[in-house]
């Protein structure tokens, strides 16, 4: 059983699983949430780089608990076997960090290949829509709850070129609101109980990607370390302000 130290943040002792812990975006929020005092429970499709990322983690923040669990999200039961799995083992669960990408895209609309959105539809529709499904009660339990989708600015506003992935990442925003007013019906008078929310970026930009390309700006690009921390703040506001919302870090459109 995993329980709050109290007074050092509201992250201290919490129990946080991240899916998709293995990109650079996953490894950022492995280190933060390790550096704020929780627990953090990352699973990744690709377990030779879940297991660097998580070595990382524990190296950066000596004695953090972080561990790494290969899980097929788009398998149901064992996305609800893993969730049930990690309340098992802490006691708790409070938080989901859905951080599972990719992007295909073409020149134009007339060149769209749907083959596309085969991919995206799993990758950025059903991980969203399994992993929902199998924390939803784990969360509304902690009494401090947070399920936190990553999308993008282009599902407000879609190119020609981005139909697949902007539709799939409008799909998955709309499924994380429909989460919020669970959340927010089953609180009742006293308000929600848990958040879900979703942050909002253009796109994301790392060291690895800068070191490549030197020359290139990546106007208004998110860094994976400013994606961290925004993620780590959710839990600094109460679950009434944040559910729902939508957390931009970029420019509204």
């Amino acid at each position: 059983m995993v329980t709050s130290t109290g007074g050092q943040g509201p992250l201290e002792g919490a129990v946080i699983a991240v899916a998709g812990a293995a990109g650079p975006a996953g490894r950022a929020t492995l280190m933060r949430l390790a550096e704020a005092g929780a627990v953090v429970v990352g699973s990744d499709s690709n377990p030779e780089r879940l297991a660097e990322a998580v070595d990382a983690a524990r190296y950066a923040h000596g004695g953090a608990t972080v561990i790494g669990e290969t899980v097929d999200l788009l398998d149901l039961d064992q996305t609800r076997e893993w969730a049930a799995r990690t309340e098992k083992e802490f006691g708790r669960i409070d938080g989901l960090v859905h951080l599972v990408g990719g992007w295909r895209g073409s020149s134009t609309f007339a060149e769209t290949d749907l083959a596309d959105w085969d991919l995206l539809h799993k990758l950025l529709i059903r991980t969203v829509q399994h992993t929902s499904l199998a924390f939803q009660d784990a969360l509304e339990r902690s009494g401090n709850g947070r399920y936190l989708l990553t999308s993008a600015a282009g599902a407000s506003k879609p190119t020609g070129g981005n139909a697949a992935y902007a539709a799939a990442k409008a799909a998955a925003e709309a499924w994380t609101l429909a989460m919020a007013d669970g959340f927010r019906k089953s609180g009742g008078e006293q308000g929600p109980r848990a958040a879900a929310a979703i942050l909002v970026v253009k796109a994301l930009v790392n060291d690895q990607m800068r070191a490549e390309r030197p020359n290139a700006k990546f106007a208004g690009f998110t860094d994976v370390k400013e994606l961290a921390e925004a993620i780590a703040g959710v839990w600094d506001r109460p679950a009434q302000e944040v559910n729902g919302q939508r957390l931009w870090l970029t420019p509204e459109p």
